[in-house]
């Protein structure tokens, strides 16, 4: 006999959750403070549950479901456990939670889906805070297959495992995080959102071509700009704002300016119509402008450019072997071609005395189907023209940016991986649940610690370096564990 799951909330995260329980099994109670909405919901589960039926997506009799709408919260008392999806107000929870302790039995546990309060904090003042925790559900719940258990500081260790096994059961992926503010993912993923602001502010590239890189280049399911626009501006700032909130306004979390002007004016995203594209007809992200086609030039020196290696040999372009060890490639123009360490193509030009061109890095050089480009300032068009075509001679459509520091790619991910590195370090996850869950919860194509692994640590730490030094600014500064394994030659993950 399953145990009876009650649902506070018929939002869209909570019949979520309610549908994914039904489906298990379970005797679902759903109820909301809003008259209608509970019925509402489970109007709408049962009509998606027989449409997916109907396409042959699941097996399920959608006329067997135990999903009744609960008419106070006294009619809770028989839930063996209540997840509340509310809204995201710490007074509003903490009140339900007190409420609640008064209904159900003492063994009941208490849940919250909160996606960045504290569950320590959502349980103070409860007579029984041991068994309350979070269960942090993604959306759309009945799709998404993470889910982040975190335990508050008073949380007995058998509710957690408790709770863990239950959504497991649901066919869940389980990661265990430490109540600290934006447990992993929320955590973890902000550069992937602050440093496409910061590039849009900086007009290094336009919207398009930043989320046609991350995708191309480093196989992002979407770009940053398309997945807010998405997700929705108002959620995905009020998260980033929580987040730097809970921080002390940390620089690592602050919030975009420009994002609350969108926000304020009510441009949302998909659901307004309107956010950083416009939707509505055949509207939507137009696509990105890549650089016309070029001739690749008859060959290339390698002048200790491993990293470039991979590139070369799409190309089909001679690579001969160069008398120095800098690190560069050579055109017959005389401009070198470098890869991205954060540094940008003026400053590596006048060390070297000769036009630089950079070259963004990617998830895998040899399935990369785009890649992001910057000249040095004063860069002759004939060279800049070379480098375009002998990488449109691998097959890549070129973006050519503005010199930007650590181009799109490079900085990102290297700002990715310094966040899991520091969020490892402060033990707010293992290495494997912080990589699990960047990709279930976030889409990212590698976890960030095994993609650190993948560059090398000691080149993660160059690049983060190079920004922090490039910029003055601390949301660039290295994590202390991603120096020590750049020191030690030790792996992340």
């Amino acid at each position: 006999m399953h145990e009876t799951v009650a649902i506070v909330g018929a939002g869209t995260m909570g019949a979520g959750i309610a549908q994914v329980a039904a489906l298990a099994g379970h005797p679902v109670l759903l109820l909301d403070a809003d008259p209608g909405a509970a019925d509402r919901a489970a109007a709408g589960i049962r009509d998606r549950v027989k449409a997916l039926v109907a396409r042959g997506k699941i097996d399920a009799d959608p006329g067997a479901l135990d999903l009744t709408t609960a008419p106070s919260l006294e009619s809770l008392a028989p839930a063996r456990i209540v997840i509340e999806a509310i809204v995201e107000d710490l007074t509003a929870k903490r009140a339900l939670f007190n409420d609640l302790e008064r209904v159900v039995a003492p063994d009941c546990v208490l849940a919250t889906n909160t996606s960045s309060l504290s569950p320590t904090a959502i349980a103070a003042g409860a007579a029984h805070p041991e068994r309350i925790l979070g269960l942090h559900f993604f959306n759309p719940v009945p799709r998404m297959r993470l889910v982040e258990v975190i335990s508050g500081a008073g949380t007995a260790a058998d509710v957690a495992d408790r709770a863990a096994d239950l959504v497991t059961g649901w066919g869940k992926t389980v990661v265990r995080a430490a109540p600290t503010p934006g447990f992993i993912v929320n955590r973890v993923a902000r550069p992937f959102y602050a440093e496409a602001w910061r590039l849009l502010a900086e007009r290094a590239a336009p919207p398009e071509t930043i989320d046609a890189v991350l995708t191309g280049a480093a196989g992002f399911p979407m770009g940053p700009f398309a997945l807010m626009d998405l997700i929705g501006h108002d959620v995905n700032e009020a998260v980033t704002r929580s987040v730097w909130t809970a921080f002390a306004q940390d620089p690592r979390f602050e919030p975009s300016r420009a994002q609350r002007d969108l926000v304020e004016a009510g441009r949302l995203g998909r659901k307004t119509g309107q956010g950083v594209y416009r939707y509505g007809g055949e509207s939507g992200p137009s696509s990105a402008a890549t650089a016309p086609p070029c001739s690749a030039p008859p060959k290339v020196i390698d002048h200790g450019a491993a990293d470039l290696r991979a590139l070369m040999a799409r190309t089909g372009v001679p690579v001969l072997d160069g008398c120095r060890d800098t690190g560069v490639m050579e055109l017959p123009g005389g401009a070198l071609l470098v890869r991205g360490t954060g540094v940008t193509a003026t400053e590596l030009a006048a060390r070297h005395g000769a036009p630089v061109i950079v070259v963004d890095r990617t998830l895998d050089d040899t399935t990369a189907t785009a890649i992001a480009a910057a000249a040095s300032d004063g860069c002759p068009g004939d060279a800049l023209r070379e480098a375009t075509g002998l990488l449109q001679a691998a097959g890549l459509a070129v973006h050519v940016i503005d010199d930007a520091p650590g181009l799109i790619v490079t900085r990102t991910v290297a700002m990715l991986v310094n966040l899991a590195a520091d969020a490892l370090h402060q033990g707010v996850a293992d290495a494997a649940d912080i990589d699990t869950a960047m990709r279930l919860g976030a889409g990212h194509p590698l976890g960030p610690l095994a993609w650190g692994d993948r560059w090398g640590a000691d080149t993660v730490h160059a690049i983060v370096t190079n920004l922090h030094q490039g910029y003055g600014d601390p949301r660039y500064r290295p994590s202390p564990l991603l120096r020590r394994r750049a020191l030690s030659g030790g792996r992340l993950a």
